[in-house]
């Protein structure tokens, strides 16, 4: 297999506005950096496992879900809280509760994380903020990082409407609905005991509140023995339908730009005539948007691109040259799940096939020519339909393969593996 273009697979490089992709053709190593931007800090999970912080158009590999790590991409967003982490603030309003600040350790590595604790009265035990000027109609994502203690449950509530959650920080699951279902809820596994939980609603009103609650046995309304509590960390709201990286803020709301990366390779490395292009890729919502990855001539006039789509589960092919096809509709896994995709296109046989997570796709015949194929860009090839997701790896080779080969290029090498990237649970 002549693999002409190597980037990720466990192997990493980055620096300010440029991540790397690679030929090693002969032992011959040659750099095919990508540009990238981000016009403002971000944070990832490192090696180590803990969020940090990095600086303005520093490319992200992420370490949240994969230990090989991934290049992370995403939309830009803004925490509307002004203070995700000093839950002492006027801004944030006790009820039944109180707040120990810098209790113990939080997902940073810092003895940062606060203990919200019940009083000893009857009702709920909760903390709150309030929030204006939000827009009707919208939807907006809440989440905390949260940590049991002697109260092993929280719930997240969202006013206008009363939606929200509770969530279990013993068996990392959603427990069930709290008041009434949201549009959406989840919780992520960020270890040591941390989990950051999510809802998303839409909202029916300009203003609402957002809340933290104790909950015991299922119910948010108990009598509080005026010592139990759970750790809390990293509040975020943004006007988004899934929760994205952390953004901390200590006194004002912070935005986090949209991230862009393309441009990588050149000439010698595409096959106007033939080639197979492979990600191994997930998305960070299912559905929503189209997000693209292709190689194409500069523009838009010649290019073969493979996108997670706007649809639930569904894989979309476009090439344009000489004539223009496009192929949608094609069934893969959830796209928060770990896809991985073979694009194959040929002249001599005038075919294109995609296999996908280890089995052929879609297969058709009558393919334009193409022409000028000399970058590799996370978008349409024109700026349009940035992708926006978790990249494991990114290869392009020269020549067609063999359906065997395309068939294990694409399959989980073990059923562990299989589990493991799927996020399933074996019984």
């Amino acid at each position: 297999m002549a693999q002409t273009y190597k980037f990720g697979n466990g192997t990493w490089a980055t620096k300010e506005g440029s991540t790397l992709a690679y030929n090693d053709e002969n032992e011959n190593y040659k750099p095919l950096p990508f540009n990238f931007e981000r016009d403002s800090i971000a944070t990832r999970v490192n090696k180590e496992g803990l969020i940090e912080v990095v600086g303005k158009d520093i490319p992200r590999i992420d370490y949240t879900d994969s230990a090989e790590g991934v290049l992370l991409l995403e939309n830009s967003a803004t925490n509307l809280l002004p203070y995700s982490e000093d839950f002492s603030q006027s801004s944030w309003v006790n009820f039944r509760s109180s707040i120990t600040s810098n209790d113990t350790i939080s997902p940073n590595g810092s003895f940062n994380a606060d203990n919200l604790v019940e009083n000893s009265d009857t009702g709920t035990h909760a903390l709150q903020e309030r929030r204006y000027g939000l827009s009707s109609g919208s939807q907006y994502t809440y989440s905390f990082f949260a940590k049991a203690s002697a109260v092993k449950q929280v719930g997240l509530l969202a006013s206008n409407p009363s939606q929200g959650s509770i969530f279990d920080l013993e068996n990392g699951i959603v427990y069930g609905d709290f008041v009434s279902a949201p549009n959406s809820s989840k919780i992520e596994n960020f270890g040591n005991g941390w989990y950051r939980c999510s809802i998303t609603t839409t909202l029916n009103n300009t203003d609402s509140k957002f809340g933290i609650y104790l909950v015991k046995n299922g119910s948010e309304n108990y009598t509080g023995n005026g010592t139990d509590g759970l750790y809390i960390y990293g509040a975020m709201l943004e006007a988004n339908s899934f929760s994205t990286s952390y953004i901390p803020t200590s006194g004002s709301t912070v935005p986090r730009a949209a991230e862009t990366a393309n441009g990588s390779g050149n000439s010698k490395v595409f096959n106007d005539s033939e080639g197979v292009l492979f990600a191994d890729v997930k998305g960070l919502v299912n559905g929503s948007t189209d997000r693209w990855i292709g190689i194409n001539n500069g523009s838009t006039s010649n290019r073969i691109i493979i996108a997670l789509t706007g649809a639930n589960n569904k894989l979309r092919f476009y090439s344009e040259g000489s004539t223009t096809l496009s192929y949608s509709n094609i069934n893969i896994l959830d796209h928060t799940m770990d896809n991985k995709i073979a694009l194959v296109y040929s002249d001599s046989q005038d075919s294109v096939k995609i296999y996908a997570n280890g089995f052929l796709s879609y297969n058709e015949t009558s393919i334009p020519n193409f022409s000028g194929f000399k970058q590799l860009d996370f978008d349409n090839g024109g700026g349009v339909g940035n992708f926006h997701g978790k990249t494991k790896e990114i290869g392009y080779y020269d020549t067609i393969l063999t359906d065997e080969e395309l068939e294990y290029m694409t399959s989980y090498r073990s059923l562990n593996e299989l589990v493991t990237e799927l996020n399933l649970n074996t019984l």
